[in-house]
């Protein structure tokens, strides 16, 4: 008898399918998700959208040949989003394809929030598109087009896919290994090169949707490529989920702290300074001055001392530090100074080693913590620039702490307790650190001591787990000296940023020499420490800007209260408002309260109302009654009337907020 009969007949006639709940049911060969769900109920039936297959996520409709473990996805997993999106990224295919003929499809996949597809088409899409765009997806939707798999030789996909003039999918399918089949989804009469799974039905998708925008994109994400255009979207469970979402977009465009340093006069850029290198304005760099305050004191609790560096280096130094052959692309170019080439700084510790080393140390003296807010330059990609964001220019609440290896453990804790000091006072209540581990397997991209890398990891693992602070773990995301851990954070609205760092360096030691003396009398090398609590001045201001929407606390506020002289007979006593408010000296921070008045002949509601939009926390209004009292009548910028009270009264207010840094009553 031939081999391949026996394997034939051999062939089990049924499957073994085991639930999450460890429920084994046998139904014949070839069974479907769909039927497997009916046969557990009606009610899953309807619900189910497609099932995991031994962990593979797998259409309902396909068959199922072999024992395996099932599990049933409906829209109450968290699986459903993505599922939703992507099918919802082939109906905007074929609405655009039945509105604009001749338009050829790219790539469409699901993403954070929604979906997107890039188009090929000489007419460019316009804003005025999308309404009908969305409302021939409607239709295709409650069409409830049936789906369905096919697998085809790759050769024969590039063919067809070529015949219907869909070359960029035909590019797509050749680049697939030889061999190889791929799978082409259809719904009803469309089809597109997919990896799957689909629902059932287009009608399964819902319609609880909104196309957003429109936005240039390169062929393969490679500017020398064809230029697509780009059509994105989002996509939700229910119409509830997506009008909460559209609400989240409406309030982050109100907190959008380019708009809002533009409105606050915080920051500018000018294109004869250059891309990505801010202007800092007066309001703005009060915010600055504060934050920089606010790490002198914090840190000179935790004994840093301060030390100043400058910008540029020869170039010896970052080969010595091995940013040039590590980091050299997000460096500017050189300088050319009396013959040798000088490089701005990417980084401050190379600077800092030299300080280290400068002297000899005792064990006695370590650790020893050395800080500066030192301004560096790093040659972002043009693309990548996004207010401040991401800059090329930028002031960095730099520190590096030098201490044995016996202390590293502690001094590694003692930094994640003074970032959650920080976040604490600026009421940031949700964070959590990224462990950033190396691809020992990709050493070309790190430093390539792989019994150093883990017994660093050992010691931010132990002072991770001791602090009892959240995290989780990213692989390949290391410095190129070492593991750092980042910090998450959440603004007011959801939205999260990587704003600062803690890394442990062993590089260092080596290629600075960087040694203490022991008790024993003999060198040994000390373990450094990288730490920016507070980010950058840049980009830790643009969260801030966001985080509060601009109505910052007494202490942070570029001006904490505006004067308004009902009339002109009050303007002598407005002065003496003003003189008596600055000379209030503030401990922390500048010498005087930050006060100003508005002379201009406008009506005190209309002073008022430029004062809440400019989001000054205190509104002081004086007329010839408040004059006779030696009062001010008290407002604030959510509008809240406070009434007549003494002078000395409000000065001590906003002098208690700007000292203890507190919130502003609203």
């Amino acid at each position: 008898m031939n081999p391949m009969e026996n394997a034939v007949s051999a062939a089990p006639e049924q499957v073994t399918v085991t639930l999450p709940d460890g429920k084994a049911l046998t139904f014949p060969r070839g069974v479907t998700g769909g039927e497997i769900a009916a046969a557990i109920g009606p009610g899953l039936a309807k619900a189910a959208l497609i099932i995991t297959l031994d962990g593979k996520e797998w259409d309902l409709f396909r068959p199922i040949e072999q024992d395996a473990h099932v599990r049933i996805i409906t829209r109450k997993d968290p699986e459903s989003l993505e599922l939703i999106r992507h099918d919802m990224a082939h109906v905007l295919a074929m609405a655009v394809q039945a509105l604009y003929p001749g338009t050829q499809v790219t790539i469409g996949p699901a993403i954070d929030d929604g979906f997107y597809y890039d188009f090929a088409r000489a007419e460019p899409f316009t804003p005025e598109d999308l309404p009908k765009i969305e409302e021939e997806m409607r239709k295709i939707i409650k069409a409830g087009l049936p789906t369905r798999r096919e697998v085809w030789p790759r050769d024969q996909a590039v063919e067809h896919f070529k015949g219907i003039g869909e070359s960029y999918k035909a590019e797509l399918i050749s680049s697939i290994p030889a061999g190889e089949d791929v799978s082409i989804y259809w719904h009803g009469d469309w089809q597109d090169l997919c990896r799957g799974p689909h629902f059932r039905t287009t009608a399964e998708i819902g319609d609880a949707f909104k196309l957003t925008k429109i936005a240039g994109a390169y062929w393969r994400g490679d500017s020398k490529n064809a230029q697509l255009q780009r059509i994105y979207g989002t996509a939700w469970r229910d119409k509830k989920e997506l009008d909460e979402y559209l609400l989240r977009l409406e309030e982050a465009e109100k907190r959008d702290h380019r708009k809002l340093g533009r409105e606050l006069e915080l920051f500018t850029f000018d294109p004869d300074v250059g891309a990505g290198l801010p202007l800092w304005m007066p309001n703005g760099m009060v915010i600055r001055q504060e934050l920089e305050f606010l790490a002198l004191q914090e840190e000179r609790k935790d004994g840093y001392r301060r030390v100043a560096t400058p910008h540029i280096a020869k170039e010896a130094l970052y080969y010595r530090s091995r940013h040039l052959p590590y980091y050299g692309e997000g460096m500017y170019a050189p300088l050319d100074i009396d013959g040798e080439n000088y490089r701005l700084r990417p980084m401050n510790c190379p600077h800092h080693h030299l300080i280290y080393g400068a002297t000899r140390h005792s064990y006695r003296e370590l650790p020893l913590r050395i800080a500066e807010y030192g301004q560096d330059y790093r040659y972002e990609a043009s693309g990548g620039l996004s207010g401040l964001m991401r800059v090329r220019g930028f002031c960095m609440n730099d520190a590096h702490i030098y201490c044995r290896y016996d202390q590293a453990k502690d001094e590694f804790i003692r930094v994640m307790k003074l970032h959650a000091r920080y976040y604490d006072l600026l009421d940031i209540k949700e964070y959590y650190m990224r462990l950033s581990l190396p691809d020992l397997n990709k050493l070309d991209k790190f430093v390539d001591e792989p019994q150093k890398w883990l017994d660093a990891l050992s010691i931010i693992r132990q002072a991770m787990d001791e602090s009892g602070m959240k995290y989780v773990e990213g692989k390949g995301e290391a410095a190129f000296y070492g593991p750092k851990i980042d910090f998450m954070i959440k603004s007011a609205i959801g939205t999260e940023y990587t704003i600062s760092t803690n890394q442990l360096d062993f590089l260092a030691t080596e290629t600075f020499d960087l040694k203490y003396i022991g008790e024993d009398g003999a060198d040994h090398p000390v373990y450094v420490i990288h730490r920016a609590p507070l980010g950058t001045h840049e980009r830790f201001t643009a969260f801030l800007i966001e985080h509060y929407a601009g109505a910052f606390p007494t202490w942070l506020a570029p001006i904490q209260a505006r004067i308004i002289p009902i009339s002109d007979k009050a303007a002598d006593y407005a002065q003496t408002v003003v003189d008596a408010l600055f000379a209030a000296p503030v401990v922390n921070g500048t010498a005087g309260l930050r006060v100003d008045i508005d002379t201009s002949a406008e009506r005190m509601q209309k002073k008022i109302r430029d004062a809440q939009l400019q989001k000054i926390p205190y509104m002081l209004v004086v007329g010839e009654r408040e004059a006779a009292e030696g009062k001010v009548a008290v407002r604030l910028r959510s509008g809240k009337d406070l009434g007549a009270m003494p002078l000395e009264s409000v000065i001590a207010r906003i002098k208690n907020e700007a000292e203890s840094r507190a919130d502003v009553a609203e």
